[in-house]
């Protein structure tokens, strides 16, 4: 935690800061749990301190940013919704703590399942085999896959150099730097030296309806970037493609896994079949019962 002067506060002064923000929060319906998260992240406090408020007697507390920094970002949280994760700078998603900006979409607790689908679905498959990551944004299924099966090669592909800057600082952070292989590019493009080769592709694609994108909450519709949300007239247009091409780079036997939005599930699962180069296409729920995960093997 930096200790720079103007990035200390006093215990009272922090304490006064706190309660005016969660007024503001509870006026503008934000939860006001995000607050204590934010705090936690940019603060040295612990949980217990934060719940006694126990910490309005410390002399000096360090932040990462200084308390009139820290004031204009949670006003912009109230004001202009943005997401306390961009805030924070960092979010939690499996057991890693990863590196988010607005040039990438914030990993979602469903989104973890798709580790848990390929670890499942690949039983049958080599231990050292290659795994695409398609529009790895963050880095964090590239980063799971690199965590599951540590004796395989990950490629992680993303259009946005951005992106892949916050992706590489996560794959280093994390300790999977020489396991996890980037590509600037649109889809299975850089990888054509996978041909024929990958075990299993896994993506998060776009798949939202490009009208229902501005509609969606304002945390999302106004800050994450449209890049990754927006999958076309009736959000299938990434989906559609990987379905295409995916057979011409995954080896026989090879996953096919991605997720979707509730109510694709019929329509995905169609494409596959007709597509006539998958067997076994399963449709799989999120821990809401919502069909979010479609997994196929290509022939």
């Amino acid at each position: 935690m930096e200790n720079r002067q103007g990035l200390a506060v006093s215990g009272l002064e922090l304490w006064h800061w706190r309660r005016q923000a969660l007024a503001t929060a509870r006026a503008a319906a934000v939860p006001v749990e995000e607050l204590d998260w934010l705090l936690l992240e940019v603060a040295d406090l612990d949980r217990l301190a934060l719940r006694l408020e126990s910490f309005r007697d410390r002399k000096q507390i360090n932040l990462r940013l200084s308390l009139p920094e820290l004031d204009q970002l949670w006003q912009r949280r109230i004001s202009d919704r943005l997401p306390v994760q961009y805030i924070a700078g960092v979010t939690p998603w499996r057991n890693f703590s990863l590196v988010v900006s607005p040039a990438v979409l914030i990993p979602r607790p469903e989104t973890e399942l798709l580790i848990d689908l390929a670890v499942e679905a690949a039983k049958a498959q080599p231990e050292k085999g290659d795994w695409a990551d398609l529009g790895t944004g963050s880095g964090a299924i590239a980063i799971g896959l690199a965590a599951a099966f540590p004796n395989a090669t990950i490629h992680a592909v993303d259009r946005s150099t951005e992106a892949l800057a916050i992706a590489r600082q996560n794959a280093q952070q994390q300790g999977f730097a020489q396991k996890i292989n980037f590509y600037q590019g649109s889809w299975f493009e850089p990888l054509e030296a996978q041909r024929g080769r990958l075990v299993g592709m896994i993506s998060n694609p776009p798949y939202i309806p490009s009208s229902i994108v501005p509609t969606l909450q304002p945390e999302v519709a106004f800050h994450e970037p449209h890049l990754a949300l927006d999958g076309g007239e009736d959000g299938l247009d990434c989906i559609r493609h990987l379905i295409e091409t995916a057979p011409i780079y995954l080896r026989s036997g090879g996953i096919w896994l991605i997720e979707m939005m509730g109510g694709q599930a019929d329509a995905v699962a169609e494409l596959l079949q007709q597509n006539g180069c998958y067997y076994d296409i399963q449709i799989h729920p999120d821990l809401a019962g919502i069909e979010r995960f479609a997994l196929a093997y290509r022939c």
